[in-house]
């Protein structure tokens, strides 16, 4: 797999005021420790992602923050698994090997394990006759994708028809799935208003499956239909399973990070975008289709966002063609410029002893935005409010 290292400028762009290499970016100077300190952060994850030989001079002050800083963010074992076949790992101190040893351990045994509840769920479901599509880790791990190596996986998202919805649900109740408590307001809010039923989680493995029926929730600004989706999926040889095509893959990556609010794990999603990027984008004609492909579907938007701070973040290569043609799709510059600032902030890896408030406030920002695309203002004023009583809204 390559990784870029060369910025692209879109137009009207930050330059490099963004991007993870510099200290000062997307910060205050007025806060000049914390900025320091965050923006080493950045550099030593920066590096370890990009140049793995480089990383034989960190410092063991280095290698602890970058352990810390790679596990908030999900990304140590993929870090661990690519230092792993470079031999500069035999000059890392043996504290950081033996953490890198146990992320990869971890991560194998998740790969084990989600490998087995597929095959559970599709086993479920088999009777029914009812197709099931893969998405998220789950789909990059089944497709054997290179961003799986390493890609930590909590849960298993499918798609199921809509027309299948309650007999899909039914089928994984009776094999040992049971739902997870929620009040009769977030059971009401899941199947009236939500793309999902309410999360499943094993009642012995622990294990929770997410089924899907639309990739947006009904009420949703962007209106990409099931059907779009599944006449475009692509059939795994070895177990008859579906996933996404190569660029609604990419795409629904794009939506789920800029729509979705949970920036929990935002980098390692856009890190996931940055790897398909650098990985689909060496088959021939990807881009021209990738582009074509947003438009039919009316996500440019969310394709724009991801290819810009793919570029801006971790240096993704995006051919200049394709920028100027994705520019079509992008915001008025008031709200680029908004996007710009919140997007560098919430994306930016934070020092785990200095937090800024900066990030969290640009985080919450962008989760009030991804609701207000996803619902209609008479619906998202009650639905924040009593998240926010709840404590469900995340804090600033």
């Amino acid at each position: 797999m390559t990784h870029g290292t060369h910025i692209v400028n879109f137009p009207d762009s930050l330059s490099d005021t963004c991007a993870f290499m510099t200290s000062e970016s997307c910060a205050h100077k007025t806060n000049q420790q914390r900025n320091g300190n965050r923006g080493n952060a950045a550099r030593l994850l920066h590096t370890a992602l990009h140049s793995p030989s480089a990383a034989s001079r960190f410092s063991e002050n280095d290698w602890d923050l970058l352990l810390r800083v790679a596990r908030n963010e999900g990304l140590l074992a993929r870090i661990a698994i690519q230092l792993s076949q470079d031999p500069a790992l035999n000059h890392v101190p043996p504290e950081a090997q033996d953490q890198m040893k146990a992320a990869r351990a971890i991560a194998a045994d998740h790969a084990r394990m989600i490998r087995w509840e597929v095959d559970r769920i599709q086993h479920a479901l088999a009777p029914l006759q009812i197709p099931v599509l893969l998405l998220k880790g789950a789909a990059y791990l089944l497709s054997n994708l290179p961003l799986a190596s390493g890609r930590l996986v909590s849960d298993v998202d499918i798609l199921v028809p809509q027309d299948s919805l309650q007999h899909a649900e039914t089928a994984l109740l009776a094999a040992g799935w049971k739902h997870l408590k929620l009040d009769s307001y977030d059971q009401q809010y899941y199947r009236r208003w939500m793309h999902e039923l309410p999360p499943l989680r094993h009642q012995s493995r622990g294990t929770i499956v997410d089924v899907h029926h639309r990739i947006l929730p009904p009420t949703s600004r962007l209106n990409l239909k099931p059907d779009q989706l599944w006449s475009a999926s692509i059939t795994l040889t070895d177990s008859g399973l579906r996933v996404l095509s190569r660029e609604d893959m990419l795409l629904h990556c794009a939506i789920h990070l800029f729509h979705d609010g949970d920036l929990d794990h935002g980098l390692r999603d856009l890190v996931d975008l940055h790897d398909m990027f650098n990985d689909f984008g060496q088959e021939p004609g990807y881009w021209n289709k990738l582009v074509k492909r947003a438009r039919g579907l009316g996500v440019g938007r969310p394709l724009f966002y991801s290819m810009r701070y793919s570029a801006k973040l971790l240096g993704t290569k995006i051919p200049p063609e394709v920028c100027m043609a994705i520019e079509l799709s992008a915001p008025v510059w008031p709200i680029k410029k908004i996007m710009d600032i919140l997007v560098c902030r919430a994306l930016r890896p934070d020092h785990p002893d200095n937090p800024t408030v900066g990030m969290a406030l640009a985080r919450w920002l962008l989760y009030v935005r991804s609701h207000y695309l996803r619902m209609p203002l008479k619906l998202l004023i009650p639905h924040l409010l009593r998240k926010s009583f709840k404590g469900r809204i995340p804090s600033t």
